[in-house]
């Protein structure tokens, strides 16, 4: 899985102009579901997303979690995250899980940022075009994969 996090003072996702999510100080997090991802990656992401040391102190440092400022997490589903550049112009998406194989994982990590938050996870809606605003705080952005993290198949 792959997921680009974003520290925001508040974020939106709109469907066809109406707004269908809203959070304040939290993290949106567009997450990919790659292809050969399962339940495991989706557990040990939440749980390293939850757990980020990323929020301001009182001496300015990046020493809180999410839990320390009572924060909310908005997650959007972006297939696009599974993206080749490498040849041509045209992006080639066949690295990115198919729908039917991400969609249950996409949900299944929803449920796991909300039981390790004990809120539940505002979200977009799969597959739908959307539209994404937010006010990113810092800035401070984030890119996290399960390849690189360690987390590639592990319980």
């Amino acid at each position: 899985m792959k997921a680009v996090v974003q520290r925001v003072s508040s974020a939106q996702v709109s469907i066809g102009g109406k707004v269908y999510s809203r959070i304040g100080r939290g993290l949106l997090v567009l997450l990919g579901v790659m292809e050969g991802d399962s339940s495991a990656e989706g557990k040990l992401l939440a749980d390293k997303l939850t757990g980020l040391r990323i929020f301001t102190d009182d001496q300015g440092k990046m020493n809180l979690s999410l839990a320390d400022v009572d924060g909310e997490v908005l997650v959007v589903s972006n297939f696009t995250l599974g993206a080749d550049c490498r040849k041509g112009r045209r992006p080639s998406f066949t690295n990115s899980a198919a729908p039917e194989t991400a969609k249950p994982l996409y949900e299944e990590f929803l449920s796991y940022v909300g039981s390790l938050t004990g809120k539940p996870c505002a979200h977009g809606e799969f597959g739908a075009k959307m539209a994404v605003a937010l006010v990113n705080d810092g800035p401070v952005t984030l890119l996290l994969d399960t390849d690189q993290l360690g987390l590639k198949g592990k319980e």
